[in-house]
């Protein structure tokens, strides 16, 4: 590494702790400073520049540093840049508000902000609850998908179904229970994981508050994929029962599998909805939870019955991130985003046609701008992943596998070219395996 790089790396690893990483990795696999970023690209402080092919953990639906939502940024930063939320409001969180409205499924009229992923699904799971409680019920338990990943506070990691995480933290954890997630994307699959879903609700039903899922794509889950048809059905099942459905739409909104949430190709409005990541695409933290009336009135009461939600956080709201989702919904309302996506969707999938034919590929599957290559035959100790990883850093492109899973989730606006860039490096990557 040369000394432009190297200086910002020694400051780093005095200090700073970073996140899904064993820190010992980084005495023989350096850290990449970033100095800037434009559009697909990330630059290093040598210029070195990088496809980050993963949207940077899948944050950046418009790329790096977008005109369009850097100013509209830049003209809150001059008029409001933060109040609380608690007995005052502000104009973006209500624009937001009644853009996400009209944008969601129908029926998801009512909102509660938060700041991150894992934070609105601590909304949805506690309002769940107190819903339940509000009415007279006592609901203890949640149920979720096996392979399920739904964030890592502790509420969130209890309804994901992360073995290592459950082991580790176990004894902090709330009660809940999972279901099989279909095995693949037939039909056939989402019919058979639907009878053990029946089968569970049929003895604990009264026991559930919510069931939640990743709608399509379950994403740390080694982006594992499955039909619509399963969450049509669930829902069906969970509404007989009074159980609520909760779409995780944190990875899969805002046109990442090909429509604008992908609840929509299930033809559902589930109970809650959790959306955050691509909601100000890449630019400030925001989550938002967006909820029914009929959950929204259990809550509705005079002071003396104190039904009240109980929940709040320092930055809920802000102005500064509303402006950012704001400007980011305005990309979408500007062009045909979705049908650009589409196409280059197709031309991804044809660009992976060439891996079936490598011994050491077991599977393609793509859902919209969700595209991943499951590899065989290596053993966890042998970490390909991280092979992939540092072979696609010395050529130009950040890939950062899933274990054995190489996938794809590119910022929109990559061009074919880059495109052609991001799964030729990959494919190299896994023939020198």
């Amino acid at each position: 590494m040369n000394s432009n790089n190297s200086r910002i790396v020694i400051e780093d690893l005095k200090h700073i702790w970073h996140p899904c990483t064993q820190m010992k990795d980084h005495e023989t696999l350096p850290l990449i400073p970033i100095k800037r970023g434009k559009g697909v690209y990330l630059y290093d402080f040598e210029d070195n520049r990088y496809i980050d092919a993963i949207s940077s953990w899948w944050v950046n639906i418009f790329g790096h540093v977008n005109e369009h939502i850097s100013t509209r940024v830049k003209e809150q930063l001059d008029t409001l840049e933060h109040v609380l939320l608690a007995g005052f409001t502000h104009k973006p969180a209500v624009d937001l508000a009644e853009k996400l409205v009209n944008l969601t499924p129908k029926g998801l009229d009512k909102l509660f902000f938060a700041d991150n992923g894992s934070s609105a699904v601590e909304v949805a799971l506690k309002m769940s609850f107190h819903y339940h409680r509000n009415r007279g019920s006592h609901r203890p338990l949640f149920l979720s998908l096996t392979n399920s990943y739904h964030g890592e506070t502790i509420g969130a990691l209890s309804v994901g179904d992360v073995e290592l995480y459950k082991e580790t933290y176990a004894p902090l954890l709330i009660s809940c229970i999972q279901t099989p997630v279909p095995k693949d994307q037939t039909e056939q699959s989402a019919r058979e994981a639907i009878i053990e879903l029946k089968k569970i609700l049929e003895e604990r039903a009264d026991e559930i508050s919510a069931f939640i899922i990743e709608p399509l794509v379950q994403g740390a889950g080694n982006m594992h994929m499955y039909h619509p048809l399963y969450i049509r059905m669930a829902k069906d099942v969970c509404s007989r029962y009074g159980i609520h459905l909760i779409a995780d739409e944190i990875m899969t909104g805002f046109g990442r599998t090909g429509t604008m949430f992908a609840c929509e190709q299930a033809g559902v409005t589930p109970d809650f909805m959790t959306i955050s990541k691509g909601l100000t695409g890449g630019y400030l933290p925001l989550a938002v939870t967006m909820t029914t009336l009929d959950v929204y009135n259990a809550f509705y009461c005079d002071y003396s019955e104190f039904k009240a939600f109980l929940h709040s956080h320092s930055y809920t709201g802000n102005p500064l991130a509303c402006s950012a989702a704001l400007a980011t919904i305005e990309l979408f309302e500007a062009s045909d985003v979705l049908g650009d996506n589409r196409k280059k969707s197709a031309y991804i999938l044809e660009k992976l046609e060439k891996f079936k034919s490598l011994p050491n590929v077991k599977e393609i599957r793509q859902t919209g701008m969700i595209a991943a290559v499951e590899l065989q035959g290596y053993r966890p100790e042998e970490r390909i992943g991280l092979k992939v990883y540092q072979y696609g850093l010395d050529n130009g492109v950040l890939l950062r596998p899933l274990a054995h899973i190489v996938y794809f989730m590119p910022p929109y606006i990559i061009s074919y070219e880059e495109i052609d860039k991001m799964i030729d490096t990959a494919y190299e990557a896994i023939v020198l395996l």
